[in-house]
């Protein structure tokens, strides 16, 4: 847990919630938290001597593959999507391409960098206003905007671009954002998100109670199961694997968008996957052991023995890549 990007702190909450969940159905769990200290994280897993890694890292470094890939190469099993997967979904760019290549509809967009905020006129040309600027690569709507003007637009895509040297303008849709939950190629669920300001940025997403929440949400039934079914070709698109998240946006009419796929998706206790999950009846420790569980290598770069089963915790050390400085000998905790 922790990491370097933006989502650090989420990050963090993340690990912990997952770290005391797991803790209380007996697991011997590790908290390796990567920090900027000059300790590489390869070092830290070494010392942590770990049977398996449950990934709480958001963001770039630890959503988008890089991560994955030196698991890969440690030959220790880790949760969620693997290598290609998390980079083709933490691109917004790519992961577009890859619907569009898929049927999968996603709304209109273009990508702008640094040298065309002077040439934004004809650049945004006829694209229309609202639109939302959003780095290409970063989540949690992070550096993320509404803008009605092309003077907005300027400002916005500064911003976006403090967080990456291109930005992803995306037409706006005025629609309801429904975010499903999946495990293990199954749709769990799904959840309604209703923003008091009107868009689902960093700040209605972890400012308490600026989000209305509704699950199932208010659709019907077979208008629910239509998004759930675009939901699970999106996450398919990108062979995602593990527990993932889709956002979506669902209009009045008869047009459903796939937002993104979050490979990682916040797992505190009161985030949306694990609302998701509660709605169908799976509580939160319950969760995140079935996310320990489908913990595998996915590059067969070598063979290495399954990890110990859940049920026998004095075998199995669980890590996670989350709040010390220092790696904390193993030990066993009765839940």
């Amino acid at each position: 847990m922790g990491g370097w990007s933006a989502e650090r702190e989420v990050s963090l909450r993340t690990g912990d919630g997952v770290a005391a969940a797991l803790e209380s159905r007996g697991h011997d769990v590790v908290r390796v938290v990567w920090s900027n200290d000059g300790t590489g994280l390869d070092e830290r897993l070494r010392v942590a001597n770990v049977d398996v890694a449950f990934l709480a890292l958001h963001g770039r470094g630890g959503e988008d593959g890089c991560v994955q890939g030196m698991l890969e190469l440690m030959c220790i099993p880790y949760t969620g999507s693997g290598v290609l997967a998390s980079a083709l979904a933490m691109d917004k760019l790519k992961a577009k391409e890859m619907f569009r290549l898929h049927n999968v509809p996603t709304p209109p967009y273009y990508v702008a960098g640094r040298a065309d905020v002077g040439d934004l006129e004809e650049l945004h040309g006829s694209f229309g206003f609202p639109a939302i600027v959003k780095p290409r690569r970063e989540g949690s709507s992070v550096g993320l905007s509404k803008v009605d003007s092309l003077a907005e637009l300027a400002g916005a895509l500064e911003e976006a671009l403090g967080f990456d040297d291109q930005v992803l303008v995306e037409r706006f849709v005025r629609a309801t954002e429904v975010h499903v939950g999946i495990l293990d190629g199954r749709v769990l669920g799904a959840i309604e998100v209703r923003p008091k300001s009107g868009i689902y940025d960093y700040k209605a997403k972890y400012t308490a109670g600026m989000t209305e929440y509704v699950c199932p949400p208010r659709l019907p039934a077979t208008r629910l199961r239509g998004v759930m079914n675009l939901a699970e070709r999106a996450a398919r698109a990108l062979s995602c694997t593990g527990a993932c998240r889709v956002d979506l946006l669902v209009t009045e009419g008869e047009n459903e968008y796939v937002l993104e796929v979050n490979t990682l998706p916040g797992m505190t206790p009161t985030s949306l996957l694990p609302k998701i999950a509660q709605a169908a009846g799976i509580d939160y420790p319950s969760l995140c052991e079935a996310i320990l569980d489908s913990a595998c290598l996915h590059a067969g770069l070598a063979p290495r023995a399954p990890a110990p089963s859940h049920r026998e915790p004095v075998e199995s050390h669980v890590a996670y890549v989350g709040e010390e400085e220092s790696v904390p000998s193993p030990r066993r905790i009765a839940g």
